[in-house]
C-alpha cells in the first residue's frame, strides 16, 4: 500500500455531532492515503452512526466503551492509545471539547487521548454560536495549549437551519492535518500483532457511503391501451447488482422496468414504463450518484405514432418504428457537461449480443463508458431469465476480461470490485492532485 500514511495506525475517534456521518468518508480517505484505521465512537456518536459500519470498512473492532475487552483480554482503547500513530477526533462536538479540556475520561475517545503519546488532530463541529461561545474557545485554547492541532470548522450551512461557522472542516484539509501531525516520526507499533486485532471472515462494506444506481428489467414501448414492445429481459442480472451493492454498504436505487425478479427491499425503488421514463430517472438521478451500473434492458425501438384505443384484430396492424434514447450516451453527456461534478460517476454499461462480441468494443468507446459487460444472449446458461450468466468485462483502458460460466450474484460481485476499486483510487488521486496545486500556489 502506498500513500503519505503508509503503514500507519490511525486511531479515528467520533463523538456525538450530526457530521458524525461524514467520518465514514474520513476513513476511506485515510485508507486510500495507506493507513491502517481503528474507531472509538463516544456513546451519542452511536446514535448518528452504526458501530458495525466502522467495523466492516476498517476490518477492526470498534471501542465504545471504556471497560471492554479486547478478545485477548487486552483493554481495548488503551491499546488504541499505545500503537496509533496519530488520533483524530472528527467531528469533536462542545461537550467533547470541555470534557478533553477538564481531562475527563468519560468515554472512549477522551480516555484513548488522555492515555496516549501520539499526536492528536481535532476537526470541531457545532452550531455557530456554541463555537463562538467564550468557554468553547477557552477550551479549543487549552487544547492548543497541549499541542493539539485544531482543524477550524467551515463556515455554511448548519443543522440548526442557520448559516454560519460550524460546519465540519473540509475531510482533505483534515486529512493532510493528520500527515503533518504525523510528519517524518517512526512508526510505533510495526508489528501487526502489537496492534489491535483485525476482524476476520467480515464481510466486505468496500461502498459503504457511496450511492449506486442500478436498473433492472426490460421497458414496455406501448402500441395501444393494451399492447406494447418489449423484451425478454427479468430483471435478475440488476437485482443481484443492487443486492450485492447493498451488501457492501452501498446506498442503492433501482431503476425497474418490467420485472419478474425479486428486488432487495433495502433499495430505493423507482418503477418506470417506457425507454423515456427510464431515461428521465436515470439523467436525475446520475447527477448525484457514485456509479451508474446501466443493466436494464431498454428496447431499441418504438412504435412512432401510438393508438389511443385498443386495435382490433380485424383492423391488421402495421407498425412503423423509430429508434430510442440513448440513455448511457445520454448520461454520459450529463456527467461530462461543462460545470457537472469532479470527480464524476462511473458509468457501467451492458451489452446484450447474440453470436458475437466484436460490436461490444465500439459500444464502449462510443458511449463513453468506464466498464462494458458483454455477454451472448444466445449461449446457454448466458440469456435472459437464468441465474448465471458468462460475461466478458471491457474497460476503457483496452483491456478485456472473459469469465467463466458464474451465477450473476458471482457476477455482480466481480464487476463492483472493480466499482469499489475505482472508486478508491480515484479518492486517492483527487486527494494528491489537490495536493500538488497547493504546493504550486505556494
Amino acid at each position: 500500500m502506498t500513500g503519505r500514511l503508509a503503514g500507519r495506525l490511525i486511531a479515528l475517534g467520533v463523538t456525538g455531532s450530526i457530521a458524525a456521518y461524514k467520518s465514514i468518508e474520513l476513513l476511506r480517505l485515510l485508507q486510500a492515503e495507506g493507513a491502517d484505521v481503528v474507531t472509538l465512537l463516544s456513546p451519542a456518536a452511536t446514535r448518528f452512526v452504526a458501530p458495525l459500519t466502522f467495523e466492516a470498512l476498517s476490518r477492526r473492532p470498534v471501542e465504545t466503551d471504556v471497560l471492554s475487552l479486547l478478545p485477548d483480554g487486552r483493554i481495548g482503547h488503551i491499546v488504541v492509545a499505545d500503537t496509533a500513530d496519530a488520533i483524530v477526533v472528527a467531528p469533536a462536538t462542545a461537550h467533547w471539547l470541555s470534557a478533553m479540556a477538564n481531562g475527563l475520561a468519560g468515554d472512549t475517545v477522551t480516555a484513548a487521548v488522555l492515555a496516549t503519546s501520539a499526536p492528536i488532530v481535532v476537526a470541531p463541529a457545532m452550531d455557530g454560536d456554541m463555537w463562538g461561545h467564550p468557554a468553547t474557545q477557552a477550551n479549543v485554547g487549552k487544547l492548543r495549549e497541549f499541542g493539539y492541532a485544531i482543524v477550524e470548522p467551515d463556515t455554511g450551512p448548519l443543522a440548526s437551519g442557520q448559516s454560519g461557522i460550524g460546519r465540519l472542516a473540509e475531510l482533505p484539509r483534515i486529512v493532510d492535518a493528520v500527515v503533518a501531525a504525523v510528519g517524518d516520526r517512526p512508526i510505533r507499533q510495526p508489528d501487526a500483532a502489537g496492534r489491535p486485532p483485525a476482524i476476520e471472515g467480515i464481510r466486505e462494506a468496500d461502498l459503504t457511503g457511496r450511492h449506486i444506481v442500478v436498473t433492472a428489467g426490460g421497458t414496455a414501448e406501448p402500441i395501444d391501451p393494451v399492447r406494447f414492445i418489449g423484451n425478454r429481459s427479468t430483471g435478475k442480472m440488476g437485482a443481484a447488482l443492487a443486492a450485492a451493492a447493498l451488501d457492501r454498504g452501498a446506498r442503492v436505487t433501482l431503476v425497474v422496468g418490467h420485472t419478474t425478479a425479486a428486488l432487495p427491499a433495502e433499495a430505493d425503488i423507482v418503477r418506470v414504463e417506457t425507454s423515456a421514463e427510464m431515461r428521465d430517472a436515470v439523467l436525475d438521478l446520475v447527477v448525484d450518484c457514485d456509479a451508474l451500473i446501466m443493466a436494464a434492458a431498454v428496447s431499441d425501438f418504438r412504435p412512432r405514432r401510438v393508438a389511443a384505443s385498443k386495435l382490433t384484430r380485424g383492423e391488421g396492424l402495421t407498425l412503423e418504428l423509430e429508434p430510442t434514447e440513448d440513455i448511457l450516451a445520454g448520461a454520459s453527456a450529463t456527467v461530462r457537461a461543462p460545470g457537472a461534478r469532479v470527480p464524476r460517476p462511473l458509468l457501467i454499461g451492458f451489452a446484450a449480443e447474440t453470436g458475437s462480441l466484436d460490436r461490444a468494443a465500439d459500444k464502449l468507446r462510443r458511449k463513453g463508458l468506464d466498464l462494458l459487460v458483454a455477454n451472448d444472449v444466445a449461449e446457454p446458461g448466458s440469456g435472459f431469465g437464468t441465474d448465471t450468466n458468462r460475461v466478458t468485462l471491457l474497460s476503457a483502458d483496452g483491456t478485456e476480461e472473459a469469465l467463466p460460466l458464474m451465477a450473476k450474484r458471482a457476477v455482480a460481485d466481480l464487476i463492483l470490485d472493480r466499482v469499489a476499486t475505482t472508486l478508491d483510487e480515484r479518492a486517492a488521486a483527487s486527494q494528491t492532485e489537490r495536493m500538488s496545486r497547493q504546493e504550486i500556489r505556494r
